[in-house]
């Protein structure tokens, strides 16, 4: 019984961080946040005002993104969104839209 305890701790410590793996589909389902404004995968609708993201070079985006969350590009929401998101997280859907066509 005395080893039972610790068995059932290692066991759910193993469980734990197994659940914490990275997910392979992460930068999409946060670039998926942008959809509703910038089209699926970054694709606008011409003719909607809006930038497409799909293509645009990783750092550019990122700079974008950095002036919107430090204030110094002005929106009209971009700069609550880009707040939202931790730098890591800004990484990834930049990543992910320069790879998309």
């Amino acid at each position: 019984m005395k080893l039972f305890a610790p068995a059932a701790a290692l066991c759910l410590l193993a469980m734990v961080s197994t659940s914490h793996a990275a997910d392979p589909n992460l930068a999409r389902n946060l670039a998926a946040t942008c959809a509703n404004c910038h089209g699926t995968n970054g694709n606008a609708v011409k003719g909607a005002g809006l930038d497409s993201l799909a293509g645009v070079p990783k750092d550019k985006t990122l700079q974008k993104l950095a002036d919107f969350k430090s204030g110094d590009k002005p929106a009209s929401i971009m700069h609550q969104i880009a707040k939202g998101y931790t730098d890591a997280q800004l990484d990834l859907i930049a990543t992910y839209f320069a790879a998309q066509k």
